[in-house]
Order: structure tokens, then C-alpha cells, then sequence
């Protein structure tokens, strides 16, 4: 499938003929759940799944709010302060990021504690809901046997269930809610890391930013006990050491897993991935830290 065949080309185009945007030549830069389209002029556009428009205009507004406090965040391109609606998409447009490379834990430490300290703003942001479409991933995982497919939705519900009774942790503050490095840019000229993809953004537990982190470690195995070391001391706390480390770093796996799984139903080359992940959770591909492949 080409980039202008892609599902969404045809709702870029009727979008940024409503907002008076020019798509001539618009180049996909990464197209996922959501789709990200760059555009001429230093715009990108942001194409969501659709009937997320509540959750689209709510990423606007908190974007906004945050470029108010300081912290470095995407911006929103300034002419337009709704989502456009097409093919019941909502599409959202921002200013394109200045050349740049993945930020690092490090990145995410500095940002994360900026966020979390920050009081919440005077509108609402909603709450943190972090089983969010795990279930229609599930559903949506096709190339999974049906017993693994039952299992991950029996995990689901024994993991909401865990939510529930979570132990005390640090208060509730605004949360990114996808915090890992592939959600923070680095700036190839020096300037500050800049925190990306606010769709999750809302009020939650801070310790659920920091195990995106700590599962590296713990999970994939793909950063080193000193770099974890590193992200604690920058941040100020350590969330291994939180009794409910435990079911978030679960209900993280859960995500990834799932996450893999529904790509893999239209996207061959990620089936063996998909099942290694459930083979994983399943303790059938022996202890952790195991080795997972990037998606997307």
C-alpha cells in the first residue's frame, strides 16, 4: 500500500481543504493508530481513529495550557483551535519539531519531573485510564490463537480488578500518560528536549510515567542498571521500590502485548513479535528481561 492510498490520505486532504492548510506533497511520517502526515510550510498533521474528537480537542487544549508553563511541548499550529472533522476523523495540526533524534531516559526524567510538579490547570483534563482500547486490540488480534486471545482478556480483567486496590503512592499530579523516549525529541542544534504526544495527557498516579521507564530495565532489558540508576537520581524517586510497581508494570506489558498484536493482524512481518510478547506473559519464553522488537 502506498503512502496516498493509505486510509487516511483522503481524510488529510478533505481536512486541510477545510482549514484552508495545503496537503500538496504531504509525506507520511509515521502512520499507526494514529496517522502523522508532514505538510509544506512546517506544519504536521495528526490524523486520529474516529469518534476521538473529545479526546482530540482536549490534547489542543492541554497543549496550549502547557506551552503557558514553560515546559517544552509540540505546539499546536496556531490558526485553528478545534479539530477538523473528516471521514469522522479528527485531525489536529501542529508545528513541525526542528531536526532531531529520539531523547534519552535521561530526557524523560528531566521532563517528567517538570510535569509532575506542575498544579493542575483550572479546566478538566479528565483522568488517566490505562486500559484504554486494550480490549478491542484484543478482539482485533486476529492472528492470535483463540486461547491466547481469551487469556489476554483474562488478564485484563484481573488487572482492572489490581487497579482498584493499588497501595498509596505519590499524589496525583498531570501525567503524560506515554512517557518513554520515543515520545520526546532531542533537538539536533542543542536546544531542550521536547515532551511529544499528549493524546494520554490527564490526571493520574505519577508513578505511571516513571514505569514506562523502569520496565526498560526490568522488562525489555533495553537500558542498563546504571542508566536506570541515572533516570532515578534525576528524578528524585525510584518506583521499583513502590508495592505497586507490580500491577503497573502488568498492565504496561498488557499494552505493548496488545499494542504488537493488533498491528500484526494487517502487518505480517510483526505476527512472530506479537506472539513472542504473549509467549512472554504467558511464561513460556522463560524470565524476564526478554528481547522485544520495536513496532512501527
Amino acid at each position: 500500500m502506498t503512502s496516498h492510498h493509505h486510509e487516511t490520505y483522503d481524510a488529510l486532504l478533505t481536512a486541510c481543504a477545510t482549514a484552508g492548510l495545503d496537503a500538496t506533497g504531504a509525506d507520511p511520517i509515521r502512520l499507526a493508530e494514529n496517522a502523522i502526515w508532514r505538510l509544506p510550510g512546517g506544519l504536521v498533521a495528526r490524523i486520529a481513529k474516529p469518534g476521538q474528537r473529545r479526546q482530540s480537542a482536549r490534547e489542543l487544549h492541554l497543549a496550549r495550557w502547557l506551552t503557558t508553563t514553560g515546559i517544552p511541548v509540540v505546539r499546536p499550529y496556531p490558526g485553528l483551535h478545534s479539530p477538523v472533522i473528516a471521514d469522522d476523523r479528527p485531525v489536529t495540526f501542529w508545528e513541525e519539531l526542528p531536526p532531531h533524534k529520539n531523547g534519552t531516559v535521561l530526557d524523560v526524567a528531566t521532563l517528567l519531573k517538570q510535569l509532575h510538579a506542575l498544579p493542575l490547570p483550572d479546566f478538566p483534563i479528565g483522568r488517566l485510564d490505562p486500559f484504554v482500547r486494550i480490549s478491542e486490540r484484543i478482539d482485533a488480534a486476529t492472528t492470535l490463537p483463540a486461547p491466547d486471545r481469551a487469556w489476554l482478556h483474562g488478564l485484563l480483567a484481573e488487572l482492572q480488578a489490581a487497579w482498584t486496590e493499588l497501595p498509596m503512592g505519590r499524589p496525583e499530579c498531570v501525567v503524560h500518560g506515554d512517557a518513554w523516549t520515543g515520545n520526546v525529541a532531542r533537538p539536533l542544534n542543542g536546544d531542550d528536549a521536547i515532551l511529544l504526544d499528549l493524546e494520554r495527557c490527564s490526571q493520574g498516579p505519577p508513578e505511571w510515567d516513571l514505569v514506562s521507564t523502569a520496565i526498560k530495565l526490568t522488562t525489555t532489558g533495553t537500558i542498563t542498571p546504571a542508566e536506570y540508576d541515572e533516570f532515578c537520581t534525576s528524578y528524585g524517586t525510584d518506583v521499583l521500590k513502590w508495592p505497586g510497581y507490580a500491577t503497573m508494570r502488568r498492565t504496561r506489558e498488557l499494552r505493548m502485548t496488545t499494542y504488537a498484536a493488533q498491528h500484526a493482524a494487517t502487518h505480517s512481518e510483526w505476527r512472530w513479535e506479537a506472539r513472542h510478547r504473549v509467549d512472554c506473559l504467558r511464561g513460556r519464553s522463560g524470565k524476564s528481561p526478554w528481547t522485544w522488537q520495536g513496532i512501527i
